[in-house]
């Protein structure tokens, strides 16, 4: 997997970009604190296990044999990337809405982030459109396969926890104006850059 430094670099800016996942835990994390918070971060996880396995089976063996596919794929993943930039370039800051707490057991966490990872359009087409252009048909695919799933569920373990730690401060900062456009734009520039990245990197 010699593209394993630009898959890791696209899947943390992925996971670390404003979005369902980042409002869970961050509402989670001021309404529960961090121990409330872990059911829905885990499920966020578990639920990218989920897509990636999707994306692993008839998909992926396509591509692995395709090399037309994957051209189109490499492309389509790419423009995508630009799109999604370009989009939170010009987004405004996230809007937060904390209402009064409730029972926060692990279980009810838990399925809210599996349900909501498996319908964010984000990590289903991150994965559908870019993951299986990180494998080397000749390698063994199984193992590709479970490395890049495994890096990027524990990026979201990381990152949603370290949201989940300065969730007030994150908050403050992700919903201000000046913070939000700062973090929109950043966040944006990045996944353009990334998009020409892939668009022009050889596998």
């Amino acid at each position: 997997m010699e593209l394993y430094s630009l898959f890791f670099l696209m899947a943390a800016a992925t996971v670390l970009s404003p979005g369902p996942g980042v409002v869970m835990t961050l509402t989670n994390a001021l309404r529960y604190g961090m121990r409330g918070t872990l059911g829905g971060i885990l499920g966020i996880a578990f639920g990218a296990l989920v897509v990636a396995a999707i994306s692993a089976t008839s998909l992926g063996i396509l591509l692995a044999t395709s090399a037309l596919a994957f051209t189109i794929l490499k492309f389509v993943g790419a423009a995508y990337l630009v799109y999604l930039g370009v989009r939170l370039w010009r987004s405004p800051p996230i809007e937060l809405v904390v209402q009064s707490a409730h029972s926060a057991g692990f279980g009810k966490r838990f399925l809210e982030g599996v349900s909501l990872q498996l319908t964010n359009p984000k990590a289903i087409f991150f994965f559908l459109s870019m993951y299986p252009q990180f494998i080397v048909p000749e390698r063994n695919y199984a193992f590709q396969f479970a490395v890049l799933v495994l890096t990027y569920s524990a990026l979201v373990v990381v990152i949603h926890c370290i949201y989940a730690l300065f969730a007030r401060r994150a908050k403050n900062w992700l919903t201000s104006g000046r913070g939000g456009r700062a973090v929109n734009r950043t966040a944006g520039a990045t996944f353009v850059l990334f998009g020409a990245a892939l668009a022009t990197a050889k596998r």
